[in-house]
Formats: structure tokens, sequence, C-alpha cells
């Protein structure tokens, strides 16, 4: 019983770091979506934005190679009578 209630808070624990990923990169895409509308003239600016887009879709690789590493592991280590151990 132990063992099931902690693989399902390390489970939640993987969603809810990913969700966090998700929501980092939503903000950095939505201010820099924001950057380049607003200052379509050009400028420092602009280069910022596209920059703040590249980084939330790097965000939001790095968060979706993470969920699925670690939950493979969590499923690799987690055996069907509930025990953990390789």
């Amino acid at each position: 019983m132990h063992d099931r209630l902690a693989m399902d808070l390390t489970t939640l624990a993987n969603e809810r770091t990913f969700l966090a990923y998700v929501r980092t990169a939503l903000a950095f895409v939505a201010a820099g979506a924001a950057l380049v509308a607003r200052l379509v003239g050009g400028g420092a600016w602009v280069v910022i934005g596209w920059a703040f887009i590249g980084i939330g879709v790097l965000f939001l690789a790095v968060g979706l190679v993470r969920f699925f590493w670690v939950r493979r592991s969590l499923r690799r280590w987690w055996r069907p009578e509930g025990k953990f151990g390789p």
C-alpha cells in the first residue's frame, strides 16, 4: 500500500513539473509575441521578442523530453506486484 502511494505521488509530481514547464513556455512565447506584434518597425526589441519565442519553444521541448524520460524510468522500476526494483 505504501509503495503504491509513493508511486502515485511521484507520478503526480512528474505531471505537475511538466505543467510548470508548459506554463513557463507559454509565458515566454506570449511575451515574445507581444514584443514582436507591438514593435513592427524593427529594432532590438523585435529580436528580443523572437528570442523569447525561441526560449519558450525550448522550454516546451525540454519539458516534454523530461516528462517522458521520467515516466519511462518510473515504469521500468515499478513491478506489477507493487514493489520497486529492476
